[in-house]
């Protein structure tokens, strides 16, 4: 069964999809907070969480790009 979403639809799930980044990304901001505030920040942990930063931060650019093409 196929549904058609109108574009406006379609925005509407990609703006979710951003949000839910979004709060993943603040999420990650306090899991470094966190990290960094131990008695011994531990590396390997600190690095981990930059790296799920990253590939947020670059699935979030994707999206936003998506919803420009739905604006118009």
């Amino acid at each position: 069964m196929t549904t058609l979403l109108t574009n406006a639809d379609k925005l509407s799930v990609v703006n979710q999809h951003i949000k839910s980044i979004d709060f993943q990304l603040y999420n990650l901001e306090l899991d470094l907070l966190e990290a960094n505030a131990e008695a011994t920040p531990n590396a390997e942990n600190i690095s981990s969480i930059n790296g799920r930063v990253t590939s947020l931060t670059a699935k979030r650019v994707v999206l936003a790009a998506e919803a420009l093409e739905l604006e118009e």
